[in-house]
């Protein structure tokens, strides 16, 4: 079993906090993960999503109230929204008769609506936590093979660790078919899941492009506002990721569209049609999916004190990402598909405007060394360790 990251923070919440949402995308490992947690306790489970589960939280008020003393496992609790109306009552009873934490653990599969439910009703009392797909962190490749088997299946781990190229495939195929028809009209009274699924097409085939929503709008033949509403739909499923533009201070012309990404590059190459990696490898989603790939495991490792962006200009200076963090820190990293890195004159200015304090150029694989003006070429397994190790 591949340990998960993930575990020692969310057994740390629920030391300090009554209430922890675990959230993320469906069969990222959630379940499990709780699971896992529940065996270092007493631990009551329930799956939200079967109705005889729900049946038991018809009284939630008198159901919770019989817990204490227990930890209570709420899965996919988006299926039941008023309990968390109920649960600030019933954690400020057992934090009053000395109970002071790890009341509840929920896990959720729609981040924004879960979000919302709970922070009304539990500020201070609620810590979250999202899990993401496997990570290099996770799998520890050791070859650039592995790296790139990671890369090509994506982080689901029914994907990632299917016994075949074909398999995985497959899995990825029916995951795409059915998650959209699942979970996207619980996030509004009328979703088209038809259209749903038509957007995340053309998201992927633009991957890491600037946001049109009216070129995306024409294409579908909805509207523009239509287009935002479904584009944070799949953000909210945890399926796309929209990267800010950098907004310091600048007498540049910036971009100010955010960047697009389909989150998982599994998902992505499903969608796409890229059955293998000799496929991927000659396709002209290659770097876009390579760079796609690379900012999600580099975000995946950082702390919540960091932000992330990208930087472009309109005259073409850019940074694929821009990481501000404790410190005054500023990350400028150039992310590129190649053996020879060599450095633009976009990239030099860019870093110049951010005031950069460290520049990397991130390599797929191979030892750190450098690139002159105070550039250094990393791998992007050790670069994402380097920042896992400095931001715990």
């Amino acid at each position: 079993m591949i340990e998960r990251r993930l575990l020692p923070g969310v057994l740390s919440d629920l030391e300090h906090f009554p209430v922890v949402a675990l959230l993320g995308p469906r069969q990222v490992g959630k379940t499990t993960l709780a699971l896992q947690v529940a065996q270092t306790r007493a631990a009551e489970y329930l799956d939200l999503e079967r109705p005889a589960d729900r049946a038991k939280l018809t009284d939630a008020d008198a159901y919770l109230r019989e817990r204490r003393g227990r930890l209570l496992v709420l899965d996919e609790v988006q299926f039941a929204p008023q309990v968390f109306g109920i649960l600030r009552g019933v954690v400020d009873e057992r934090v009053r008769a000395g109970e002071r934490a790890g009341h509840v653990l929920a896990l959720g599969s729609a981040s924004k609506l879960l979000l919302r439910q709970s922070s009304e009703s539990l500020a201070g009392r609620i810590a979250y936590r999202e899990l993401a797909p496997f990570s290099v962190l996770e799998t520890r490749p050791s070859t650039r093979q592995q790296l790139e088997q990671l890369w090509q299946r994506g982080g689901f781990p029914g994907s990632f660790l299917a016994p075949t190229d074909s398999v995985s495939l497959r899995w990825r195929e029916q995951f795409v078919s059915t998650y959209v028809e699942r979970d996207g009209p619980q996030l509004g009274p009328v979703v088209s899941t038809e259209l749903l699924r038509r957007l995340w097409s053309m998201l992927a085939h633009g991957q890491g492009d600037l946001l049109n929503s009216s070129r995306l709008a024409t294409g579908l033949g909805v509207s523009h506002k239509t287009v935002t509403r479904y584009i944070d739909i799949l953000s909210e499923l945890f399926m796309v990721r929209q990267l800010p533009a950098w907004s310091g201070s600048s007498r540049k012309r910036l971009m100010k569209s955010p960047k697009v990404y389909v989150r998982d590059s599994g998902l992505l190459h499903s969608l796409a049609r890229i059955g293998d990696l000799d496929t991927l490898l000659g396709h002209p989603l290659c770097g876009p999916s390579w760079e796609g790939f690379a900012v999600e495991q580099l975000l995946g490792a950082l702390s919540s004190e960091w932000s992330a962006s990208f930087y472009r200009t309109s005259a073409g200076a850019e940074l694929d990402l821009v990481l501000e963090g404790p410190r005054s820190r500023v990350i400028a990293i150039e992310i590129k598909r190649t053996s020879i890195p060599s450095l633009s004159r976009g990239f030099l200015l860019g870093a110049e405007d951010v005031r950069a304090t460290e520049r990397w150029f991130v390599l797929p694989w191979g030892d750190e060394f450098p690139l002159g003006h105070d550039t250094r070429a990393i791998g992007l397994a050790q670069l994402v360790a380097r920042l896992a190790a400095e931001t715990v």
